[in-house]
């Protein structure tokens, strides 16, 4: 099954998207929050990201969601760390941290497939919260 990781400079933010995430799937998808740096600071680590890459992983890929700036730069670095046969199913998706995840989550749990999941990723990026007004 495609596994996640969530990446945010805020530890409690990344937990909490995992949070909402199972609200809406099941435990059997693998969703691990990589946010801050290992000293609980507001940050990012590659070394983190990578770990928890490896902790998702399966043959079927592995999804990274980001929040901001730096936690691109360190997630391309985390994957550059992995051995190819795992940097070669790792992808990172280009959506908004919150219902991205969500909507990839669900996703994945649905189909297993990395193309639906890229797809619900880049309709995230356009989905509106509120109808038009007359």
């Amino acid at each position: 099954m495609i596994g996640l990781v969530i990446v945010s400079h805020s530890p409690k933010i990344a937990e909490g998207i995992v949070e909402l995430c199972y609200e809406m799937v099941d435990e059997e998808i693998k969703i691990i929050p990589a946010g801050g740096t290992k000293d609980g600071r507001i940050g990012t680590d590659p070394i983190r990201i990578k770990e928890a890459i490896e902790k998702v992983y399966d043959e079927d890929g592995v999804g990274i969601i980001v929040d901001i700036g730096s936690s691109l730069m360190n997630a391309e670095l985390a994957i550059e760390l992995l051995e190819e046969k795992v940097r070669k199913k790792v992808i990172i998706l280009d959506t908004p941290i919150v219902e991205g995840s969500i909507s990839v989550a669900v996703q994945a749990y649905i189909s297993n497939n990395m193309e639906d999941v890229l797809k619900a990723a880049e309709e995230a990026r356009t989905t509106k919260k509120l109808q038009e007004q007359p």
